[in-house]
Formats: structure tokens, C-alpha cells, sequence
């Protein structure tokens, strides 16, 4: 009785080990602290956590009080998907921004200032960054998160971002593997396919993870994705042909050699909770090779912990998930714990001088700036603008929660702006005619900035614009999105991301602040269109 009382508590003290839960609240609550008693070694943060620096770091600081090799994850990629500034928009561009500046000391520099002020915090492990090859532009999760279309670019901008992340002393965890980028459809909706066959997977989706390993990234986050030419009945998160039989194969018999911590991207996710259910697919996710389930973006409570945890014990117990793989699996979280603790942390962070003004630099940088073919030169105006945004209905991933847009730097730069925003429902409803009426109203005399993101994935957004650019040929067009659509407007600015830096950056061009466009000077690199 004591050997099976001595077994069952490790095995339950394993299956709490490799859960990675959320929780809700700006503090962390008793039952939290508790099941770190327990062997509980992770916790996930998100925006609902945070609401300043310094309540981040007494955070953290609560949960090291009660383990101290504590994981606190956090998806933090820069650009569009932030938690850090969730409610301001993040002071660094996203992927693709950096990638079109093609500058791999410049990814280096900002991952490193977004890792310095993470450590700074206390969060230790990233969930980011996105290796994804946006080889689809109509790609409705990616996108913007991706540092382009090209896998040797998206390659050597990973190592880059991993190994300034890494030098501040925060473990990043690369995803989506094995590749979220040819997919037309979100995972945290429906399960994506990606019908490539082994050939094309290994000369595009692979590459960058290729990359990512031999950078040294400590962990690889997988996708709920299926693809057929490594699984035909299960998406790579469940699969032990993607997860054990290509990303920790050894590269000699055709694998990614992969010795870190795997992660599961949120299995409460539709594609994978809607066909498995969260508990299941958490036992086939440990049974398939990955390391710790990532949950708690919807589901933050100690009852989903509780579940998952007796059913990884129950699946231990019953012969359904062997009891060295969940122990294997417990034991890559811990060691990640005890690296993060001597690597990460406050003490990290001050041991690197600040670059406080990196971010803003790379979304200048990344700027591509296209005045209208044969109309007289573009002069800033002197007063204030009316903005009108086309909003299009924001991803799970990117949230809603976080502003984005030129009209709060507009303001400042030209006291009086003004904006309205339309979005597809309203659209709908009333009409691109008479949405388009009510903006030039509103406008009057003054300039129009129309704000678009991914028009060219939104027939809708298309519609509006092309009305209004025929009603005001002088209307600036900002483009926030992938600037796959042809430009237009009197000047067409392409940001490559909706960050705060990447409105102010627009808005300086616009106000005439910081670039002349009155030449007809193209700025900004055009690598990673």
C-alpha cells in the first residue's frame, strides 16, 4: 500500500507538472499557490493578468515566493499579439515589420529589449516567436505574425529573435509547428489542413524550425493542424508521427533532432476540443510526445486544472498513456524551470543596458511609402484629418481589447482629429454607399486617412475604400495589414503591422515629420512584400 501510495502521489504530482493553466485576476489566487505546493511548475499569463509593469513583477514575485523554478509563460510575440501592453499597443513591430527590413541585427536587438523587459517582470518562457512561412496571404491567424513568405527570410529572422530573446534570459518557445502558414482557415475555430506533400514541407514549413533548433530555442510550441503527409487522422499536436517521429527524430534519419520542452499551442482550442474534448486530447497530446499543455486562454479556472490532471493520472493508471512518457514529460518542465532560474529573471535584466527607442526605429525602418502615380506632389496638412478605419473583426490571437490605428498619433500631432470606425456588420447593414456618404460628411474639408488592415482579404473593406478614394482622390490610405493589395490613395503607407510604433511611425510620414515624401522618395525595405 505505501509503494502504491507513493506511486499514485508522483504520478499525480507529474500530471500537474506538465499543465501550463491561466488563471483570472491581476494577483495570483489561493487555489493557484496551492496546486504550486503540489508540483504544479508553470502558469500562463495573458492580457487579463496584467496592468502595469510593476504589478507584473509583484506577481511574479507571488508565484516564485511559492516555487521558486517557477515557468511563467506568456505570449508575448511584439506587433499585433501583445500581452505586455495590452491596452496601450506594444512599443515593438511584429514579424513581418522585421522582415521587411531584412536587418537580423535589428530582430536581435528588439527581441533582446522585448526579453530584457519581460525578465525584468519575472515571465521566464515566451510563447512566441511565429515561424510560421505566410506562404498563403489569405491567411486569417498569421498573417502579420509571420516575418514573411520566404523560408530562408522567415529562417534566419527566427534564429535572430530567439537568440536575443534567449539572451535576456527568457526561454522562447517557437511555433507553430510544423507550420501555421498555408492554412485559409484558424485553428482556434476549426482544424486547418495543409495538403503539402513531404517534399514541399521540408523545403518550406520546416525550414525555420530547422533554423529555431539549431538556434538553440528551449522549447517548440505545436499547431493544431492536419496535415496529411505526416498524419492523415490526427492534427500534429496529437500525432506522434510530427511530434516524435519528425521534431525529436534525430536529423540522421530525417528529423528536426529536437531535445527541448514541446508545448502544445491552447487545447481548448476548437480544433482540437470540438473532435477530442480538453481532457482527451491532453492525454493524446503527453502520449504523442509533447510536454506540457498550454491552457487557460478561455478556460482559467482550478476546476479545468483539477480535470486534466485526473485524467492524465487515470490514463497512467489504465494503461492508456505509459507512466515513463508522463514522467519524461514532467521532467523536461522541470529542467526548463531550473534553467530559467539561474538564466532569467530581474538580476538578468539589469545586466542589460535599456533600448528603450529599438521599436520605434524598426517600424520606421520597415515603413514602405508609395506616392499616388501622376498626382501632384503630397503635402502634409497643417490641420487636423478625419480618420476613418475600416475595422475588420480581430482574431483570437490578436484580441480586441488592444487599440490600434493612427487617430490616438494623429491626434496628438494635429489637435482636432477626428475618426470613425466601420466594420463589416455595419457594412451590411446600411451599405457601402451611404457608409461612405456619412464619412465624406463628416469629414468635410478636411483630409481623409483611411485605415485598412489585410483589404485584400475583405471584399467589403475593398468596396468602401475604392468608393471613397473615387470620391476623394487625396485621401491617404494606411495599410496596417499583409500589403497585398495594390496601393492607392494621394499616398499609400504600408506599416506591415498594427502596433502602437507602427501608427506613430505612419503618422509621423503623414504629418510630414520625419520623411519627405513631397519627392516622391520611396522609403523602407521592399524585402518581404
Amino acid at each position: 500500500m505505501t509503494t502504491l501510495a507513493h506511486d499514485m502521489a508522483t504520478l499525480t504530482r507529474n500530471a500537474l507538472t506538465v499543465l501550463q493553466p491561466g488563471f483570472t485576476g491581476t494577483s495570483a489566487p489561493d487555489w493557484l499557490l496551492r496546486r504550486l505546493g503540489e508540483g504544479l511548475a508553470s502558469v500562463g499569463l495573458f492580457g487579463r493578468n496584467i496592468a502595469s509593469p510593476e504589478q507584473l513583477a509583484a506577481l511574479t514575485a507571488q508565484l516564485r515566493a511559492e516555487r521558486d523554478d517557477v515557468l511563467v509563460a506568456i505570449d508575448e510575440e511584439g506587433g499585433d499579439v501583445t500581452r505586455l501592453e495590452v491596452r496601450g499597443g506594444s512599443s515593438f513591430p511584429g514579424n513581418l515589420a522585421l522582415g521587411a527590413v531584412d536587418d537580423t541585427g535589428l530582430t536581435h536587438a528588439v527581441a533582446r529589449e522585448l526579453g530584457r523587459r519581460l525578465a525584468a517582470c519575472g515571465v521566464n518562457l515566451n510563447w512566441a516567436p511565429s515561424a510560421d512561412v505566410n506562404s498563403n496571404p489569405d491567411n486569417p491567424v498569421i498573417g502579420v505574425r509571420s516575418f514573411g513568405a520566404t523560408p530562408q527570410l522567415v529562417a534566419r529572422h527566427t534564429a535572430a529573435w530567439i537568440e536575443g530573446l534567449q539572451g535576456a534570459g527568457v526561454a522562447a518557445c517557437t511555433k507553430h509547428f510544423p507550420g501555421h502558414g498555408d492554412t485559409a482557415v484558424d485553428s482556434h475555430h476549426a482544424l486547418p489542413r495543409i495538403d503539402a506533400d513531404p517534399d514541399t514541407l521540408a523545403v518550406r514549413e520546416l525550414v525555420p524550425f530547422r533554423a529555431a533548433v539549431a538556434a538553440g530555442t528551449k522549447a517548440v510550441m505545436s499547431a493544431h493542424i492536419l496535415l496529411p503527409a505526416l498524419d492523415p487522422a490526427l492534427p500534429a499536436t496529437l500525432s506522434p508521427a510530427a511530434l516524435h517521429g519528425l521534431l525529436r527524430a534525430p536529423v540522421a534519419d530525417g528529423g528536426l533532432g529536437f531535445d527541448g520542452l514541446i508545448v502544445t499551442d491552447g487545447i481548448e482550442m476548437r480544433a482540437v476540443a470540438d473532435a477530442y474534448g480538453i481532457a482527451r486530447g491532453s492525454v493524446l497530446a503527453i502520449a504523442a510526445g509533447a510536454d506540457a499543455i498550454c491552457v487557460g486562454g478561455g478556460l482559467a479556472d482550478e476546476d479545468t486544472v483539477l480535470r486534466l490532471r485526473d485524467a492524465l493520472v487515470t490514463a497512467v493508471t489504465d494503461g492508456r498513456l505509459p507512466e515513463a512518457r508522463l514522467a519524461d514529460a514532467a521532467a523536461r518542465v522541470r529542467a526548463l524551470g531550473e534553467w530559467a532560474k539561474t538564466a532569467g529573471g530581474p538580476d538578468a535584466a539589469r545586466r542589460i543596458a535599456p533600448a528603450p527607442e529599438v521599436g520605434l526605429t524598426a517600424a520606421r525602418r520597415a515603413l514602405r511609402i508609395t506616392p499616388a502615380d501622376g498626382a501632384p506632389a503630397y503635402r502634409p496638412p497643417t490641420g487636423p484629418v478625419f480618420v476613418a478605419a475600416l475595422t475588420p473583426v480581430a482574431g483570437i490571437a490578436v484580441g480586441d481589447e488592444t487599440p490600434w490605428g493612427v487617430a490616438a498619433e494623429l491626434s496628438r500631432l494635429l489637435p482636432g482629429t477626428t475618426t470613425a470606425a466601420h466594420g463589416p456588420e455595419d457594412i451590411a447593414a446600411r451599405g457601402a454607399s451611404a457608409v461612405v456618404t456619412q464619412m465624406l460628411d463628416a469629414a468635410a474639408d478636411r483630409r481623409i486617412v483611411a485605415v485598412v488592415r489585410d483589404v485584400h482579404r475583405h471584399d467589403w473593406m475593398a468596396g468602401v475604400l475604392d468608393a471613397l478614394l473615387a470620391a476623394r482622390p487625396d485621401t491617404v490610405v494606411v495599410e496596417m495589414g499583409v500589403p497585398q493589395a495594390p496601393p492607392g490613395g494621394a499616398l499609400h503607407i504600408a506599416t506591415r503591422g498594427a502596433a502602437r510604433v507602427c501608427g506613430r511611425a505612419a503618422a509621423e510620414v503623414i504629418t510630414g515629420v520625419t520623411a519627405d515624401v513631397t519627392t516622391g522618395v520611396i522609403t523602407g525595405n521592399e524585402a518581404g512584400h
